[in-house]
């Protein structure tokens, strides 16, 4: 239970004072102070026989993240980032550079997802807005009737997004029209990391606290089919949390999800069976190669998968206790970045330590993005820092 301190929320007061109370006062993520020390002492860091270099290409500064989770998002062309203070920019993928500069005018809380021509952030009060990728003027804005703290998506012509309420929309990406929202009652405890949206052509999939994982039709938010990634068990309600959290991951057949105090595994996209399922309690989700699947468990104990199978092909405890979220597939090597805001490369096959690089000292707690030579990260200090694999 170390890090979840940091990270409960009493479902019934989303959205007032107590709620910000309760995230505001523990001094960062994953039971980390302010200054670096942890309530649980991490692994030290020792040396590494490296096989790959991550040259920092360029960094920026896009604000601090404060008690949200930011992660940059790219279109293929330039990478989008957004701060806690308002700040939406996109920046030249190559060097870095400040292509345009939004200001929201109001603090965000989540962000950024790119797609349809938009670049998408949310606030507290339940604000989307979007954003034209080409000048960053103000396309709309929809309310939502809970705090987004999940990015949201868009894809095929629509936008999906979540407040954090039970509560899933989705809008057209013209004009920002609501086509239809989808609620759930949510348990009496959940995680202030919220499960995540994948937005396909086949429907849009989502993740829930007490351990559901829907699709939900396109056409009119009707569930599709529910399949169960955990079954709360105990008898707190601490010990009955069982959300499903962190990143989604799907491939043209499967679509796969970890749950904190369950399991984590993948299921068919047409009807929701079970592929393969192992326990598990993790918090950062899982990411999906060609061949294996990666998951950071709660002790943040790197683990990879045969993905069709579920076979266990190795586990990395060096980085034991060092706020791992979710690992980032690229090419031989596996990303993950750690709560001093170090980005580690692993061998894809074997799981071991073969680079390693720092940013600003601030935990990495959003999502790492690959970009076509390496990777980009955004730190809760606000740094967004991009890396060429060598």
């Amino acid at each position: 239970m170390k890090v979840l301190l940091a990270l409960l929320l009493a479902a019934g007061v989303a959205g007032c004072s107590t709620t910000k109370d309760m995230l505001g006062n523990v001094g960062g993520w994953f039971g980390m102070s302010g200054g670096g020390s942890a309530k649980v002492k991490p692994a030290e860091l020792t040396e590494i026989k490296a096989s790959a270099t991550l040259a920092r290409a360029w960094d920026v500064s896009v604000g601090a993240g404060k008690n949200y989770v930011f992660s940059p998002a790219s279109d293929g062309q330039a990478i989008y980032a957004a701060g806690a203070d308002g700040h939406v920019v996109k920046l030249d993928l190559a060097t870095g550079k400040e292509l345009w500069r939004a200001e929201a005018g109001r603090t965000l809380s989540a962000g950024v997802g790119v797609g349809a021509g938009l670049a998408l952030v949310g606030t507290p009060k339940g604000e989307l807005l979007a954003y034209r990728t080409d000048n960053g003027k103000l396309e709309w804005t929809a309310n939502l009737s809970g705090e987004i703290l999940t990015t949201p998506v868009a894809a095929s012509g629509l936008v999906a997004a979540r407040g954090n309420d039970g509560r899933t929309w989705l809008f057209d990406a013209a004009d920002g029209k609501q086509r239809w929202v989808y609620g759930r009652q949510l348990p009496a405890l959940i995680l202030r990391i919220p499960g995540d949206l994948v937005l396909t052509s086949r429907a849009l999939f989502v993740g829930h606290p007490g351990g559901k994982l829907t699709a939900l039709a396109l056409g009119n938010g009707a569930p599709l089919w529910e399949a169960n990634v955990a079954l709360p068990k105990g008898v707190t309600e601490l010990e009955r949390i069982a959300d499903v959290s962190g990143a989604l991951a799907a491939d043209d057949r499967m679509i796969c999800a970890a749950a904190y105090q369950g399991r984590f595994g993948c299921f068919d996209q047409l009807n929701g069976n079970p592929v393969w399922l192992r326990d598990f309690s993790g918090l950062g989700g899982v990411a999906l190669g060609e061949r294996f699947l990666f998951a950071a468990d709660e002790n943040a104990v790197v683990q990879g998968y045969d993905k069709l199978r579920g076979a266990s092909l190795w586990k990395q405890e060096a980085l034991r206790d060092r706020g791992i979220i979710t690992p980032l597939v690229l090419g031989k090597q596996v990303a993950v970045a750690d709560y001093q805001g170090v980005v580690h490369l692993l061998s894809l096959e074997e799981g071991a330590l073969v680079g390693r690089a720092g940013t600003d000292g601030s935990p990495v707690v959003g999502r790492m993005l690959a970009t076509g030579s390496g990777l980009v990260v955004q730190t809760a200090n606000g740094g967004v820092y991009a890396f060429k694999i060598q």
